[in-house]
């Protein structure tokens, strides 16, 4: 019975470990304008595309497209899922810094900031159980110190 118990923890503990190994978020998304909401409108932005690609415990992302006011969006990330707030390069996005965990294969959680103004954003990214969207969810400060929400809805490339 003993032994049989210590079978069925490694199982469960091998199973829980490739469950939270698994990122269903990588590949490449690009952002459904039409499906998308941000309030209080306009929609800020005119296109986007990102790139998410695997690293060990964490990913590296790639954001390009253009801003509704023609401002290009050039802009990339590489970081671990612990939390940990890491500089974002590049131009065209709100915040400067990013910090995300991961819940389970489909689930993260994530924090956007502008070290040098009101900007604040936290985020909760899901991807759809076929893998075929992405939807991130963020409630925050915009640049201007207003509240806002957006809906950002992406389908998979």
């Amino acid at each position: 019975m003993r032994n049989l118990m210590s079978k069925a923890f490694v199982a469960l503990a091998i199973t829980t470990v490739a469950a939270f190994g698994a990122d269903n978020s990588i590949g490449t998304w690009k952002l459904n304008v039409e499906k998308s909401k941000f309030t209080p409108g306009p929609f800020p932005v005119k296109s986007l595309t990102t790139v998410r690609e695997s690293i060990s415990g964490g990913v590296k992302m790639t954001n390009t497209g253009a801003r509704t006011d023609g401002t290009p969006i050039n802009a990339s990330v590489t970081l671990k899922y612990d939390g940990t707030a890491v500089a974002v390069t590049g131009t065209g996005a709100p915040y400067d810094t990013v910090a995300v965990k991961q819940v389970d294969a489909n689930t993260f959680t994530s924090e956007t900031k502008k070290n040098t103004g009101p900007y604040h954003g936290t985020a909760r990214t899901v991807i759809s159980k076929d893998g075929k969207t992405m939807t991130t969810t963020t409630k925050g400060t915009d640049g201007d110190g207003k509240p806002f929400t957006s809906t950002l809805v992406y389908d998979k490339q």
